[in-house]
């Protein structure tokens, strides 16, 4: 019994000495590690270039995931399964995430490039202190119009999308928030109403604009104004950067009377493993060459000031996608408006979508 139990013994210590030498060759098994930094980002939103150059630069090895909404990253964060080191919300849902008391507050003591950023881009509303985010991206909802399907100066306003010469030329943007959002705007409402009447004029309206609706699309909706397939879209400014670069014929309008102006901001969730590595990869993306790289790569705006100087001057003097700001007082930031008010937008989006042809 006694060398039974020693043999026993020996294979447990192998065994044990074998799960840690596999862990320390592979230290990222579980979804981090101190020699890893695991980053949870929107697709195709960063340059792979500057993945390797962190790499390079700081040693450490990215494990990179991506999501296609922020409802679906806060439910994974949430449900804790991966530990992610470092995420890229939108406002709303970096407000709702705090809530949930889901995310690590930001020592801004450790990230010596915070000072690059222009302070426009600091102090909204929902982190006012960015207590919990650092800026990466910002950028608008506007109208992307083909001049040769439409003549240039008619489309300028929301209320020009129900003119009756656009009947079945225009494509949406598969998004509730945004599509109720416009709509309540032509109506002189905010974008962040809670007014169930308001609300319901705003779906009213938007059943009204059916009639020029082409279809309701998500990704494709690139793909198609580049194609010449549909005359007007309703989109992102960093969706209508990379159309434009594709079809010369293309333009982007932000109305003057209002739209949403967005944020994804870099936040570090409770999973974290490693916020050494979160911290290093703030700053390096706050770098302003490399920030200029990325927003050149992505084609959205960059709230670094420098970066944006470094940027070639037809992209930072471009009023499409850096508006004066004029333009910029108009636009609103999407607010967490919790999860009754949310659904009634959703439901209300939804009974609008049936209307569409």
């Amino acid at each position: 019994m006694k060398k039974l139990m020693t043999a026993t013994l020996a294979i447990l210590l192998v065994c044990l000495g074998l799960f840690f030498w596999t862990k320390a060759l592979n230290p990222q098994q579980s979804g981090g590690g101190a020699k890893s930094v695991t980053i949870y980002n929107w697709g195709d939103y960063l340059d792979p270039a500057l993945i390797k150059k962190f790499e390079r630069q700081t040693g450490y090895r990215v494990t990179y995931e991506t999501f296609d909404s922020n409802e679906a990253m806060y439910t994974k964060i949430k449900q804790g399964g991966t530990s992610y080191d470092l995420a890229v919300p939108s406002e709303y849902m970096i407000e709702k995430l705090q809530k949930a008391h889901l995310l690590e507050g930001i020592d801004k003591s450790k990230i010596k490039n915070f000072k690059e950023i222009d302070p426009l881009f600091l102090h909204r509303s929902f982190d006012p202190q960015n207590n919990y985010s650092v800026p990466y991206f910002w950028g608008t909802l506007g109208i992307i119009y083909n001049d040769q399907m439409v003549k240039p100066g008619t489309i300028e306003h929301w209320d020009d999308l129900w003119h009756s010469q656009l009947r079945n030329k225009i494509l949406l943007v598969d998004s509730a928030r945004d599509i109720m959002g416009f709509s309540l705007v032509s109506l002189g409402y905010s974008m962040n109403s809670t007014n169930h009447v308001q609300l319901k004029l705003a779906q009213t309206k938007l059943n009204e604009l059916s009639y020029n609706v082409k279809a309701i699309v998500a990704d494709e909706l690139k793909m198609y104004m580049i194609q010449n397939e549909a005359a007007v879209g309703v989109t992102w400014s960093g969706e209508a950067s990379e159309m434009l670069a594709a079809n010369k014929h293309l333009h982007y309008v932000v109305p003057s009377e209002g739209s949403n102006l967005w944020f994804d901001n870099m936040v570090i969730p409770k999973t974290v493993k490693n916020k050494a590595g979160a911290y290093a990869f703030i700053n390096f993306m706050l770098e302003p060459k490399n920030a200029a790289q990325n927003a050149e790569y992505v084609g959205y705006a960059t709230p670094v000031k420098r970066a944006k100087e470094i940027l070639p001057k037809s992209i930072s003097s471009d009023q499409q996608f850096y508006p004066s700001e004029k333009t910029m007082e108009k636009l609103e930031v999407y607010r967490d408006l919790g999860t009754k008010i949310v659904q009634d937008y959703n439901d209300l989006f939804l009974e609008f979508k049936m209307y569409v042809r």
